[in-house]
């Protein structure tokens, strides 16, 4: 696979709850964080997507917004 995308994390699905329409897939990336990704669940099935399947997370966004308590 050869995406333009350079932010690409390995990892194995962990869980997955796969609604009528959506379905949620967290994933456990090598170094033991976890990323939660919201897909429909055609694409879900698509994928093969199954707990412990090897995946490559892409994150692909226009923005990221930190936030922080008044205070602190």
């Amino acid at each position: 696979m050869r995406i333009s995308a350079r932010n690409q994390l390995s990892g194995s699905v962990e869980s997955m709850h796969v609604g009528d329409v959506m379905a949620e897939i967290v994933v456990t990336l090598k170094g033991g964080e976890s990323v939660v990704s919201a897909i429909t669940s055609e694409s879900a099935k698509r994928l093969g997507l199954a707990p412990g399947k090897a995946v490559t997370v892409i994150v692909k966004s226009t923005e990221v917004i930190l936030g922080v308590e008044d205070g602190k």
